[in-house]
């Protein structure tokens, strides 16, 4: 974004209302925004009944007894693919589809491209579903897609990088705000990442010598890919909906370049205590550290802007999701310094603390901060007010309280299991006491399925039964095609 139009340079606009143009259209696909958007949510809802039916297993409960291909440990792996893959990759690409035009001028490098990497990544996603059904997974963590899958993932991570490097590559524009260094990096990191953890170890590398790269993936999945597109996705609207610039631009870098340097040298941190040389888990564990104190800067740039801008969190539910989002980052990041220190380790390994710390994360904070895009963003795609603002109440305490308490509750159980586990309890009276604590944990998520319905049936009825025409004063007045847009926030 140029000098002027900068979202650090400290000046603010003043949007005109009035109703979108066709210029719009023209800059971005919004088509493909909204495809996206929809096949996220429908995954997510697949990946949740998932995890609802495999919590249900721990009580002693399961509904679907002597079914091979609906074992409890093949939906375990649906759970987390349809979430990692299905879920938060599909509201990446549709949030890209919207953010990377503005911040560039120009538009992705092809519509049809768009739609068939669209149609190609849903496609895996679905081949991936089915393989796992069918017992066709890897004995890789969050990657255990079917080895006849693996190739077209890296192709779809190469035609991702082709659509949106193009409009970044094409812009007049010297000085890229931050999101767009977020994003071109994690194209980059996607493909290397994948091929790191499902070639090399099933191909190149194997026993204790592939551990440390499972480590890395493990997290590089989520440091390298998911990180920096929600860290980008923040920056970009957490300004707009507040129509004000981020306080610090400079500490937006810093927090780019620390977890370009810091994150990639700690997956090893998820095999404390195992045969991998102590120096990598030495190392593994300074680097988490490090990067808690990056992801501090995030934090920092978040509240402090919020803290002197002028919307409220009350009024604006978009805000409030943002808002959480950050509140769970802060939590989590004081939490994982903790756990990877090799006494705390002791205590939480191989217990239900670390289920608690990655729902924190995954759930508590990227979902959480694609839910505030998603509101903030549906109007804006149907052209119509949020049908019911009662169900967007529902929805986000729904799914807020769900996550609090099964956050809680897992890491209560965590201690209890470790210190248990440390006094040589037999693993029998371990799992008896743990029932309470599981039972608590399907009843949360039975909350955050109802959460879901809510928010599907009020865009539902947004898109077909919304009579309140939507202005759009965000985006509308900036519009200009071939040239990179303010978008409400200079």
């Amino acid at each position: 974004m140029s000098a002027e139009n900068h979202p650090d340079s400290g000046q603010t606009a003043n949007p005109q209302g009035g109703a979108a143009t066709t210029l719009t259209g023209a800059l971005v696909n919004e088509s493909l925004v909204k495809w996206h958007i929809i096949a996220a949510l429908f995954w997510f809802g697949i990946a949740l009944f998932a995890g609802l039916f495999y919590s249900m297993q721990l009580i002693k409960h399961w509904p679907l007894p002597l079914i091979p291909v609906l074992s409890p440990g093949r939906i375990r792996m649906i759970h987390t693919n349809l979430i990692a893959f299905g879920f938060l990759t599909n509201a990446f690409f549709g949030m890209l589809c919207w953010t990377v035009p503005r911040l560039t001028g120009k538009k992705i490098a092809s519509n049809f491209l768009g739609y068939a990497i669209f149609g190609a990544w849903n496609l895996i996603i679905l081949l991936t579903y089915i393989g796992l059904h069918m017992g066709e997974a890897q004995a890789v963590e969050w990657g255990e897609t079917p080895v006849w899958v693996d190739p077209l993932v890296v192709v779809g991570a190469v035609l991702v990088a082709i659509q949106f490097y193009t409009p970044i590559i094409r812009t007049t524009e010297r000085a890229m705000y931050v999101s767009l260094w977020y994003f071109s990096a994690a194209f980059v990191w996607l493909g290397l990442t994948y091929i790191m953890g499902n070639f090399f170890p099933q191909y190149l590398v194997a026993g204790n010598a592939a551990g440390p790269l499972l480590g890395l993936y493990i997290h590089d999945l989520v440091g390298l890919w998911v990180t920096p597109m929600g860290w980008g996705m923040m920056y970009f609207f957490v300004p707009i909906i507040m129509k004000r610039p981020i306080w610090s631009h400079a500490l937006s870098l810093v927090g780019f370049w620390g977890l370009a340097f810091f994150y990639p040298l700690q997956g090893v941190h998820h095999f404390l205590g195992s045969p991998i040389p102590m120096f990598a888990q030495y190392s593994a564990v300074v680097s988490t550290i490090a990067i808690e104190i990056v992801v501090t800067t995030v934090i920092i740039n978040f509240f402090t802007t919020w803290k002197n801008g002028n919307t409220s969190i009350g009024n604006n539910i978009a805000l409030r999701w943002f808002w959480l989002g950050a509140f769970n980052y802060a939590l989590t990041c004081f939490q994982c310094s903790l756990q990877v220190t090799l006494t705390f380790q002791q205590v939480i390994h191989f217990t239900d603390w670390v289920v608690g710390h990655a729902h924190l994360v995954m759930f508590g904070v990227f979902s959480f901060w694609i839910f505030g895009m998603i509101d903030h963003l549906w109007p804006k795609l149907t052209g119509r007010e949020w049908y019911s603002r009662a169900l967007r109440e529902w929805h986000f305490w729904l799914m807020g309280m769900g996550l609090a308490v099964m956050f809680l509750t897992l890491t209560a159980a965590g201690m209890i299991d470790g210190f248990m586990a440390l006094n040589l309890v037999p693993r029998e009276t371990i799992l008896n006491a743990m029932q309470p604590f599981w039972f608590v944990r399907t009843f949360t998520g039975v909350a955050i399925i109802a959460g879901f319905l809510c928010q599907t049936a009020n865009m539902y009825l947004t898109a077909r039964a919304g009579r309140v025409t939507h202005i759009d004063t965000d985006y509308a007045p900036y519009e200009e095609l071939e040239q990179e847009t303010t978008v409400g926030t200079v």
